[in-house]
């Protein structure tokens, strides 16, 4: 077996049938070779850190991060022993990833907003920790805390991972975290723009940008699939993001606000919760017919060496590596054989 560092997986991807699927999944992605298997968060079957343990325990090698869980939703102390708890279990293989969350549902829930500022503070009392503190009357962005304290005889480098879509949490992630995940269906101008600003806020902050892994996050959907399953992991996940936070990824990419509006406003696509979840296979050829193909084409797709020459693409554009997003472990095992054994170039005689 070749172990690809570079790459990573979701387990789990979308709405599965069942959480013990992950199981399997977790086994699948360490025999193909996956550097990371990452895991998401939906409350219905999908508490990250349930799922992560599980990952952990059916594995011996493949480091398991979540991609992302929100620092407001548990007690710092629950966290931390989460996190304590998942890394020994693991030897050390697991990476905690943070991220802001959708506001919309953080509000609904009655949490507090997740700020850059909250994120950070978040970030140092784990470090703090984890090298054996003690931390007594911590009043900051994260919250305030009489007292914080794990073991004194810890003394560990706490690796964090945080999901980033803006500026400002992109310079954060350049500036106090180890990997950067950033968001599906970004341009190419927008990736690349991306690294450039995670890299240099940490070259302003005096670490060592190489240091700093910035994931691409890559919709990966090889045309071995069903029409409808590619349907649902294309244009359903890609609506979905556009339901949640439109105006954002809209924003980011450079692409033309009229078209959203126009998509968020048709009959259909607001009476469905979750186009990748709930849509129907006509509701999903209807939404695709409202979405520009230039949209779409932010993903790899097609067979397998298409795919590949499209994860090598994300490379070329500065991140050191790739999460094949939105596929299982097992569906996506084609296109990981591919991009082990390139096609030979035959020289003419």
């Amino acid at each position: 077996m070749t172990v690809h560092p570079e790459l990573g997986c979701y387990l789990l991807a979308g709405q599965p049938d069942s959480s013990r699927d992950i199981l399997d999944e977790a086994r699948a992605a360490e025999r193909l070779g996956f550097g990371t298997a990452f895991v998401s968060e939906r409350y219905i079957r999908k508490e990250a850190i349930a799922l992560a343990g599980a990952a952990v325990a059916v594995t011996d090698r493949i480091t398991v991060a979540t991609a992302a869980t929100n620092h407001n939703t548990r007690h710092l102390m629950v966290t931390a022993g989460a996190t304590r708890t998942l890394r020994d279990l693991a030897g050390g293989r697991f990476v905690l990833g943070l991220g802001r969350g959708i506001p919309i549902l953080q509000s609904m829930y009655g949490l507090p907003p997740i700020t850059t500022a909250g994120l950070e503070d978040t970030a140092t009392l784990l470090r703090r920790l984890f090298r054996g503190e003690m931390v007594g009357g911590h009043d900051g962005p994260a919250g305030s805390f009489p007292l914080l304290h794990l073991d004194s005889s810890l003394d560990e480098y706490l690796p964090l991972a945080l999901v980033a879509f803006g500026p400002k949490t992109l310079e954060l992630g350049g500036r106090c975290f180890d990997e950067v995940v950033l968001h599906t269906y970004f341009t190419p101008e927008t990736t690349r723009r991306c690294v450039r600003t995670v890299k240099d806020a940490a070259e302003k902050a005096g670490r060592d940008p190489a240091s700093v892994r910035v994931w691409s996050c890559l919709a990966t959907v090889g045309d071995h699939l069903t029409d409808p399953q590619r349907l649902r992991k294309t244009v359903g996940r890609l609506g979905t993001y556009l339901q949640g936070y439109g105006d954002l990824l809209v924003r980011t990419n450079g692409w033309d606000p009229a078209v959203l509006q126009r998509f968020l406003a048709d009959p259909v696509v607001p009476s469905i919760a979750g186009l990748d979840i709930a849509a129907t296979a006509d509701q999903l050829e209807h939404a695709a017919g409202l979405l520009p193909d230039d949209w779409l084409a932010n993903a790899a797709v097609g067979n397998p060496e298409q795919c590949v020459a499209a994860i090598r693409g994300q490379l070329d554009l500065g991140c050191d590596a790739v999460i094949l997003h939105g596929s299982t472990p097992t569906e996506l095992e084609p296109i990981v054989e591919a991009y082990e054994n390139p096609p030979t170039k035959h020289s003419l005689v």
